[in-house]
């Protein structure tokens, strides 16, 4: 509920027709059960009649319908908020230093909210996390095409040695020289327990937990960790890694207790969004693919998401079981239908 300065601030926009206001609130009025964007062009209509929601959501939950007008502007903003973010994101990727948020908003014509909020709509990221995931695929690329790590960080856009090693733990989760190296040398602990849905594994490098398996076969469990890892050094857990499974199998076999640990998630910049939606859907709750794929800005993209699922390796932690057909079915799930359907019970009734 806005208070009546707010009120008043709102009417003043929507007097102004003030595109700027756009993102920020909507109009519904009263009389004819239609909400409008501050921008609209339609007839300006008694204050009187007129109540402000935060977001369109809200006035279609309140019974509230777009207007004709309401519903083409939308698809017009929809496509200039494309454009606008695609010039950011060019303006991101070109600048040798991030821009702040003020500036990639004043070059957009936008409020620093309304950017930050269009941004995030459209790519699933923060202008900041976009920028990360973009250098982060430049010191990769570099790391791999260039003939020394000197080379490397000049070409990802570094002017430094100090700033380049400064980034690259956060980039790569490892060192410039682990990772030319295949990740070669990287410790990673390992134990593989019993639980009501079968074998599962449990792995942690010193980041956090990077995987966690479920099977019939333990022994192919260790191959599929050998597989995924394949120059890090494996090595068996001693008795204090073992109450980390034990943590993890709590968790499988009572969800409601939730699972607090560090994750050393390994994907490509598309896989960390849809994962980190994955992470978003409550317990007890489920989403279809088309619905990830809307919420992280990317609704064409359901084939894709389908498959970042598919490639997730850390089974209840990012909780991939939770997605479903859009028909409510039941789909595919890396580590067998039967599994995801026990998994979805335990949820439902906690």
């Amino acid at each position: 509920m806005t208070t009546p300065s707010e009120k008043d601030l709102r009417w003043a926009a929507v007097l102004a027709r003030d595109p700027r206001a756009d993102g920020q609130f909507v109009y519904a009025v009263k009389t004819t059960g239609v909400y409008c964007r501050p921008s609209s062009l339609a007839r300006r209509p008694n204050p009187q009649n007129v109540v402000f929601f935060d977001t369109a959501e809200q006035a279609e939950a309140a019974g509230y319908r777009p207007s004709k007008r309401a519903t083409s502007d939308q698809t017009k903003s929809a496509a200039q908020h494309a454009s606008i973010v695609a010039a950011a994101c060019r303006q991101i990727e070109t600048a040798e230093h991030l821009p702040s948020l003020a500036a990639l908003a004043e070059a957009a014509g936008l409020s620093t909210f309304h950017f930050h909020r269009v941004f995030k709509a459209v790519t699933g990221l923060t202008p900041k996390g976009y920028a990360t995931a973009h250098r982060s695929r430049r010191v990769r690329q570099s790391l791999m095409d260039s003939p020394s790590v000197t080379d490397a960080l000049y070409d990802a856009g570094f002017n430094s040695n100090s700033r380049f090693y400064e980034s690259a733990d956060h980039l790569l989760g490892m060192t410039p020289t682990r990772f030319r190296a295949g990740g070669a040398n990287i410790d990673i602990r390992f134990a593989v327990g019993q639980c009501s849905l079968g074998a599962i594994l449990v792995a942690q490098s010193d980041r956090g937990v990077c995987a966690i398996l479920l099977g019939d076969d333990p022994d192919q469990l260790v191959r599929d960790l050998q597989d995924q890892f394949r120059r890090a050094n494996l090595i068996g857990a001693d008795q204090q890694f073992e109450q980390l499974i034990a943590q993890v199998v709590g968790f499988v076999e009572a969800p409601a207790l939730g699972l607090d640990l560090p994750l050393d998630v390994r994907g490509t910049a598309f896989q960390e969004r849809v994962w980190q939606a994955l992470r978003e859907i409550p317990l007890g709750s489920t989403a279809s693919y088309a619905e990830i794929a809307q919420r992280i800005g990317q609704p064409k993209a359901v084939r894709a998401v389908a498959q970042a699922c598919g490639a997730n390796s850390l089974a209840v932690a990012i909780p991939c079981h939770r997605v479903v057909r859009s028909d409510g079915n039941l789909s595919g799930y890396r580590w067998g239908v039967e599994r995801k359907r026990q998994l979805l019970e335990r949820e439902q009734v906690r």
